[in-house]
């Protein structure tokens, strides 16, 4: 199960808990305090315990993880700390959330030689490609394509977001990672407010149609941004690039659905798609059932077992919307 691959690591020794940090970031190689009760403080928030709950965020502001890869090892990774920001909060960025580990699997999967000639990989494959990140967080899909030598990988996420900075998570989890001697990609860290500043900021107008893997995992909770996310993939994505979107249904299957409907308007056309159980890993074997933008009698407890999963690409007349 995918979710197993997670762990937490417990309090750094010395430092304040994990929710009360502010910028303060401890080192990759510092002790971490073993103590019985922050563990299991820690370790009932990962599925490990209660394998049947498919949780779709992991850990807490400021929390210290390990992802578990099979191909690239142990990656640490921070999440981005929010302490009693109630504003910043609404960005839903003080988590690690389960859109990210899918996006993270099928990149180190695609990364493997002997998954070399899986066509179904093909969507997952960044080696050699000009990545951007959109909504990054903590960033665990920027860092694990890094790692499968993309060329380069570009981290954004909103102005306000504390996760960019020197201080904040995304430089911690690139540091901590990215240090390895294979790792040869060039790595920028960019805020980016989507589709608000594509005209004005120079970074945006030089990049512009230069990426050819765009990665949004869970960008697509409040409908009101929909459009705006939609100009900002259309701007930056290459004239044969794609759009990885991997989203969950934690607020609803409708809003998901609306994203899809805005962007084939916009001019993106949906290359494949289908919906993939969290229980499920492509290791022991991915199901897959069909998307839908409407599932007869699907409740909570079902609707947050599933993520959808989708390609998106130029539409061949696209619009100028």
């Amino acid at each position: 199960m995918l979710h197993t691959r997670l762990r937490p690591l417990p309090r750094v020794a010395g430092h304040p808990s994990a929710s009360s940090l502010s910028g303060a970031t401890p080192g990759c190689d510092e002790e971490f305090d073993e103590d019985p009760e922050d563990l299991f403080a820690s370790f009932i928030q990962i599925p490990h315990l209660f394998p049947d709950d498919i949780p779709h965020i992991h850990g807490d502001s400021g929390q210290h993880l390990i992802y578990s890869s099979p191909r690239y090892g142990d990656i640490q990774i921070m999440v981005p700390s929010y302490p009693g920001q109630k504003e910043d909060r609404k960005l839903q960025a003080h988590f690690l959330w389960s859109s990210g580990m899918v996006v993270a699997e099928g990149i180190e999967h695609a990364d493997s030689e002997s998954n070399s000639g899986d066509e179904e990989l093909e969507m997952w494959k960044v080696r050699g490609e000009k990545v951007l990140e959109l909504g990054a967080g903590a960033a665990l899909p920027s860092i694990t394509a890094a790692l499968a030598k993309a060329s380069a990988v570009t981290i954004t996420d909103h102005p306000s977001s504390t996760a960019l900075g020197p201080s904040g998570a995304i430089s911690f989890n690139v540091k901590c990672n990215l240090s390895r001697p294979e790792c040869g990609a060039e790595i920028d860290i960019r805020p980016h407010e989507w589709g608000t500043t594509l005209t004005s900021d120079p970074w945006a107008v030089s990049n512009k149609g230069l990426y050819t893997r765009i990665i949004a995992a869970d960008c697509y909770w409040m409908s009101s941004q929909h459009k705006n996310l939609v100009r900002t993939m259309k701007w930056f994505l290459a004239p044969t690039g794609k759009v990885c979107v991997v989203a969950g249904f934690h607020t609803g299957r409708a809003i998901v659905a609306e994203f899809f409907q805005t962007a084939v308007k916009m001019g993106l056309e949906v290359e494949k798609i289908y919906e993939r159980d969290l229980n499920s890993s492509l290791e022991e074997g991915e199901l897959r059932r069909e998307w839908v933008n409407e599932r007869e009698g699907e409740g909570v407890e079902n609707r947050r077992r599933w993520c959808v999963i989708a390609v998106l690409k130029h539409a061949s007349s696209p619009s100028s919307t």
